[in-house]
């Protein structure tokens, strides 16, 4: 995780890096489509829901689309700040894998009791995303591809042939290959080996999952009010009032699916989440012999095994995305649009891309944007409920919540109806994170936290005093 000030523009990038991102464009590619939907009315008067659901991410379509799945009678309305899909669920990488737990060595460390039973019913949650999107005829490009875990240094495959060992006593089709044998799979010259898992990881267009669902939420019922900002909940005689758009609401039940932007609904959130910026390059498509050059026939999603790592897959249309990396805190949790576009960043992106594939050297992107996730000190998702059991919430998921998020409704409903089931009895569920301490002492801690993954990944690996410390604590940290 980093932490650094405002950028300059691209003063002192090579040439020909710079030219690559001379015209692209400060926008998701994925929601710079033809294909995005007319926004839908704000929300305007008094009205009432049996199931109010804040957020038009994937938690808040799941929520909504699953309540009405539990009992087609019921009321559900979904109120979003902007338009269903327009933020981390519309800008991230497209990986919607299997894994609860922000994958397999943060579920061992942190469940380790519980991973046969989390990776199970992450199995099943992909499956039933898998038939959604196939009865609900959502055209999102999901492809059952498997991920590569890359390693781009020797070190960095220290302890993979006891991971590969985990991943297939949990049912993953996993194998180690070594320089030959990733270079099958996907032919770069800085990669030395890496590990191939062939299932329980797919592709999407995330967009088109979102505006897909959102389709579903429709068809099946559910009322959505887009330009509608929740400005509280409060209860109400037995249930709560939402404050949205020009009206109000009163649901008896309240499903929080915010995110990032949780912490000012519920002030007890911003003890476990930290808003972290993410940035992404998608390159303009790559004909017949820049893809040949490639040899990305399996077309499985890819991430480096760095502690500061890049995640990247190929699209539709065959461009290459290329993110992470430089996952950035803003001291004091700052936010702002302009921290959207950040040239220093895509530079340094672009600079890692031409070294990843010097053979594509002269591609040029077409888009680059940045946006928040929430991220948590376990990286993975926690749970809770409000205002006496009336309002539930799912957050952190830390970037890999495109699979993820379908649980998590599961839960917020579980939790409102006060059920007692697998999903409930879970530690996940029943746990939360580590706290972050209060500013200005988180972000010293951070800044503390991003120089050492840095010295570590100069130096092998290997982690100093203050990573250690962390590690003892259950924090762990990665970017």
């Amino acid at each position: 995780m980093l932490i650094k000030s405002r950028d300059a523009g691209l003063a002192g990038l090579p040439a020909t890096v710079a030219r690559s991102l001379a015209d692209a464009k400060p926008a998701s590619f994925w929601l710079d489509s033809a294909g995005a939907p007319e926004p839908l009315p704000t929300l305007t008067g008094t009205t009432t829901a049996d199931l109010a659901v804040v957020g038009g991410g994937f938690t808040g379509l799941w929520t909504a689309l699953l309540a009405k799945e539990r009992d087609p009678g019921a009321d559900v309305v979904l109120l979003e700040a902007k338009t269903v899909g327009h933020a981390a669920s519309g800008r991230n990488g497209g990986f919607c894998s299997a894994s609860l737990t922000h994958g397999l060595g943060n579920g061992l460390q942190r469940f380790p009791g519980e991973m046969p039973l989390l990776e199970r019913l992450g199995a099943e949650n992909l499956s039933q995303i898998a038939d959604t999107i196939g009865r609900h005829d959502i055209d999102c490009d999901f492809q059952l591809t498997g991920e590569l875990s890359v390693a781009t240094a020797p070190w960095q495959l220290d302890g993979a042939a006891d991971e590969v060992a985990k991943a297939r006593e949990l049912g993953y089709q996993a194998d180690l290959l070594d320089a030959a044998g990733i270079r099958e799979e996907l032919d770069s010259p800085a990669l030395v080996g890496g590990i191939r898992l062939a299932n329980r990881n797919a592709m999407v267009d995330p967009a088109q999952l979102a505006w897909g669902l959102r389709r579903a939420c429709l068809a099946a019922g559910v009322r959505i009010h887009e330009n509608a900002t929740v400005r509280w909940v409060r209860e109400k005689g037995a249930g709560l009032e939402v404050s949205a758009g020009y009206g109000a609401l009163r649901a008896g039940r309240v499903a929080l699916a915010t995110g990032a932007f949780t912490p000012p609904l519920l002030r007890r959130a911003g003890n476990w989440i930290v808003p972290v910026w993410d940035y992404v390059l998608m390159t303009e498509p790559l004909g017949g012999e820049r893809y040949a050059s490639l040899g990305w026939t399996h077309r499985r999603g890819a991430s480096d095994m760095g502690n500061q790592f890049h995640y990247f897959r190929l699209s539709r249309d065959n461009r290459v995305l290329w993110g992470g990396y430089d996952a950035v805190y803003y001291n004091g949790g700052r936010s702002s649009d302009d921290y959207a576009s950040s040239p220093r960043t895509f530079g340094t992106l672009a600079q890692h891309f031409f070294a990843m594939f010097p053979q594509l050297e002269g591609v040029r992107f077409t888009h680059a944007w940045g946006g928040v996730i929430d991220t948590c000190s376990r990286f993975s998702a926690f749970f809770g409920t409000a205002r006496r059991g009336k309002l539930a919430y799912a957050a952190g998921y830390t970037g890999l919540g495109v699979g993820a998020s379908r649980f998590g409704a599961q839960v917020i409903l579980d939790l409102l109806d006060g059920a007692d089931t697998e999903r409930t009895r879970l530690a996940m569920v029943r746990s939360k994170p580590v706290p972050f301490p209060p500013e200005p002492l988180r972000s010293a801690v951070i800044q503390a936290t991003r120089a050492s993954i840095a010295r570590a990944d100069r130096s092998e690996g290997r982690r100093d005093l203050w990573l250690r410390t962390l590690d003892r604590l259950g924090l762990g940290f990665d970017s």
